[in-house]
């Protein structure tokens, strides 16, 4: 893939603002969702700003680990979803709850420590002979494919809470973004091709807003798509600096008080919930790795190395969850951004990084975000999830299929994937990506000494 902007190039600073939100819509919904998921679940405030204060941070500490090579933004993580919500059904407090989390990306975060201690020591050649090509390429293409039915379930909603809107005008919205992302990625001049993902949204969003301005005017609930509560939230109470600027709810803030509850078995609890999916994320941080790789045309494991990558994330992991409670890892949405626009600046990392903390603090943004209709994203996300499916699959064109022992391999990922196999032990769950992979490298193993006739 030629790139317009390579891992060392620096955009004009006009460019880089743009550049850089682009990145942070890319990821922000996603990363806000997760507080809000927990929310739901536990009956808990966490701050979805404070999720994206700490995603900045992570990214920062990331790209500082990495040494500015790998052009991948942080975000909270959905696979400790399960761990997060076991922290706060451990505790006797709330408070307790909120410093589990922290202590839960502590455990995950040493994890990715003693690993890139054990790689720095014996090297990456063991990955390539357990994970090659033929196993890693579907794997990546398991994480796109496997969120297909979140971006078509999101194509199919509005966000207007208690209303049901119509299927078929969410579906329009939603294709109005996808249709001038595709557009602008195709047929537009140098700065459309560069940020299509922000002309699409923009696009969808106003067609959101105009059929929901009409379902207000003739009170039909079916044309109701973007929710206007976020704004009507902000000036409920007159209009004030509180009402641009507001300090998000920091975990730390509440953790602190947990201390004096702490017990050896809460803390056992806490490493028994985080710890396994600490090593499913590791399986899924090397395929994400293998993919920006592909697409720069640079082995990231090598250089900065596979050590390195797994620090930033590890201790992103930990000070992302310090600030906002929620562990971060390498967002696919992030690599499929920067495959669509081939714009690999990590500079550009950084701006959105920055940006991510500073817009943390502002209140209308984060309501702007909040009200961007789930369909409007389901189309942006149809783009961003098919690319990382399409390049996992790219990675195996040179592979040669007529091979039983590859295509068993290939097979074996896929359907393992795409079906959503996932095993459960108590309050541990190996996702359907982490399954597919096991299951991949076993078959591998198994078939690798065969001959290589066809």
């Amino acid at each position: 893939m030629k790139l317009v902007y390579g891992v060392k190039d620096k955009p004009k600073f006009g460019q880089l603002i743009i550049f850089a939100l682009q990145q942070l819509l890319a990821i922000m919904t996603a990363t806000l969702v997760v507080p809000v998921v927990i929310n739901q679940a536990c009956g808990t405030a966490m701050s979805s700003a404070a999720a994206l204060l700490g995603a900045g941070l992570g990214t920062l500490v990331y790209v500082a680990f990495t040494k500015k090579k790998s052009p991948v933004f942080l975000g909270s993580s959905f696979a400790f979803i399960g761990s997060m919500i076991a922290a706060f059904a451990g505790g006797v407090s709330m408070s307790l709850g909120y410093l589990g989390l922290i202590l839960g990306a502590i455990f995950a975060g040493l994890v990715y420590v003693v690993i890139a201690i054990i790689v720095k020591f014996a090297g990456v050649k063991w990955i390539d002979k357990v994970m090659p090509v033929v196993v890693i390429g579907p794997t990546v293409a398991i994480i796109g494919l496997s969120l297909a039915g979140n971006a078509v379930g999101d194509i199919l909603k509005g966000s207007v809470p208690d209303v049901t809107a119509s299927p078929l005008l969410t579906v329009l919205c939603g294709l109005i973004t996808l249709i001038i992302t595709i557009l602008c990625s195709t047929y537009g001049k140098k700065t459309a091709k560069l940020i299509p993902f922000i002309i699409g949204i923009l696009g969808g969003y106003a067609a959101a807003g105009i059929f929901t301005a009409i379902g207000y005017a003739a009170n039909l609930d079916s044309l109701k798509i973007l929710n206007v509560a976020p704004f009507t939230a902000l000036v409920a109470d007159g209009v004030s600096l509180n009402t641009f600027l507001s300090v998000p709810d920091f975990t730390f803030l509440t953790a602190f008080k947990g201390f004096g509850e702490l017990t050896p078995a809460y803390i056992s609890t806490i490493a028994v919930a985080y710890v396994p999916v600490a090593f499913v994320v590791f399986a899924e941080h090397i395929a994400d790795h293998k993919n920006i790789s592909s697409i720069i045309e640079a082995e990231l494991l090598e250089d900065p190395g596979l050590h390195r990558t797994l620090l930033g994330d590890g201790i992103g992991s930990i000070v992302g969850a310090f600030f906002g409670g929620c562990p971060n890892t390498t967002y696919g949405e992030s690599v499929g951004c920067v495959a669509i626009t081939r714009n690999a600046s990590v500079v550009t990392i950084i701006g959105a990084a920055i940006l991510a903390i500073l817009i943390a603090f502002v209140s209308p943004f984060i309501a702007f975000v909040n009200s961007i209709p789930s369909c409007v994203m389901g189309g942006v996300c149809m783009a961003l999830y098919g690319f990382i499916a399409v390049s996992g699959l790219k990675m195996i064109q040179n592979v040669n299929l007529n091979l039983n022992k590859n295509l068993f391999v290939v097979s074996t990922i896929l359907i393992a994937g795409i079906g959503g196999l996932t095993l459960t032990f108590g309050k541990i769950t190996i996702t359907s990506i982490a399954c597919a992979l096991i299951l991949g490298i076993i078959v591998n193993l198994i078939v690798s000494k065969a001959s290589d006739e066809e």
